[in-house]
């Protein structure tokens, strides 16, 4: 039996919302051992992803959220694999100004588990960023999947539709910094983090209000 790793790409497109559009580099993580894998937030570059995936089965493409940067790929990768898309419910009011005509084709739910390889990813419900943010938490990894709920230096941005600032910091502090401090964050955008380097910050981003 192959062992599990995690890859890592980095795409460039753009987020659009609320009328205005910005470019951003997304961070697209690949879960899996030499024969099947998971994709975490199918972004921008379908052809990017569809070559990390390589010969290996696709069980899923768990998107973290709904936001136009993290799902604009989903739809290329999922034809062209055969693979499901995974969304969180809350969030098909973001998924449907991207892909009017395309529904995800399952629904992850807070605690369910879903497995690769033998490792076991936990769907963590974290609104605030979006009302159905979700993040993948792998102990036997020790990495937390956080998409754009916690990044180094603080919480995902709450100053856009679908969004808050009170329920994020609520998501991170009872969901989120309970994990053990050595457990590696892999972000939505930028550097990687741990647990025990963002939680004693909880407090400053609570005054400074982002």
């Amino acid at each position: 039996m192959s062992a599990v790793r995690i890859d890592h790409l980095v795409t460039s497109g753009t987020f659009s919302l609320d009328g205005g559009t910005w470019e951003v580099d997304n961070n697209v993580w690949l879960v899996g051992d030499d024969h099947e894998v998971y994709v975490i937030d199918a972004a921008h570059d379908a052809d990017a992803i569809i070559a990390a995936i390589g010969d290996r089965r696709l069980l899923g493409i768990i998107c973290t959220h709904g936001h136009d940067d993290h799902i604009d790929a989903a739809p290329e990768v999922a034809d062209r694999t055969g693979a499901p898309i995974l969304l969180h419910p809350d969030d098909m009011v973001l998924w449907e100004m991207k892909h009017p005509d395309r529904k995800p084709d399952g629904a992850l739910t807070d605690g369910e588990v879903v497995a690769v390889g033998g490792v076991e990813l936990r769907v963590l419900h974290t609104p605030g960023h979006s009302v159905g943010a979700v993040c993948l938490y792998a102990p036997e990894l020790g990495t937390l999947f956080s998409g754009d709920t916690l990044f180094q230096g603080g919480p995902g941005a709450t100053g856009r539709s679908y969004s808050s600032f009170p329920t994020i910091i609520d998501s991170i502090r009872q969901r989120l910094l309970t994990l053990p401090p050595e457990t590696v964050v892999r972000t939505g955008h930028g550097d990687s983090t741990t647990i025990g380097a963002e939680a004693p910050h909880l407090d400053e981003w609570i005054a400074r209000g982002h």
